[in-house]
């Protein structure tokens, strides 16, 4: 967020992430990468014996998504929690988007917490996976940039 943490209110927008369709392959390579390899996510008669349509993405890669909505605003390290719902399942081809907005800064010894709703949604406007973030920045760093 550009005008440092001053400028950061209730109600601001986190820029959003528009993120690609879901492919199978980014399926196999989340699976690889996190060693969830669950068969609905990764092949395709698992899927459909579950009746699923086909494979689906990974919740924890629908979070994964949330998290570098909130790490493209604020430091990781300004982190203090991060938490989420899974709503619907992310399907082969959804297009998601994540969004934020800020629900509330406060003070808490020497810190600025900053409290923010987040969600991931497709392009047809279901949403997938909701949460909430905590950010916190020191009071005596006020002017920093994050």
């Amino acid at each position: 967020m550009n005008g440092g943490t001053q400028t950061i209110a209730a109600g601001d927008e986190l820029p959003p992430l528009a993120l690609p369709p879901l492919s199978r392959t980014t399926c196999a390579l989340f699976a690889g990468a996190s060693g969830d390899h669950n068969p609905i996510h990764i092949d395709i008669d698992a899927a459909k014996a579950a009746g699923l349509p086909d494979v689906i993405g990974h919740g924890m890669l629908s979070m994964a998504m949330l998290g570098r909505l909130l790490t493209g605003w604020m430091p990781q390290a300004h982190l203090r929690s991060f938490t989420v719902r899974f709503q619907e399942p992310t399907l082969i081809g959804d297009a998601v988007t994540c969004a934020g907005r800020v629900l509330e800064r406060t003070e808490a010894g020497q810190e600025v917490l900053i409290r923010v709703e987040i969600s991931a949604v497709d392009q047809q406007g279901k949403i997938k996976t909701v949460g909430e973030a905590t950010a916190a920045l020191t009071i005596e760093n006020e002017n920093e940039t994050p």
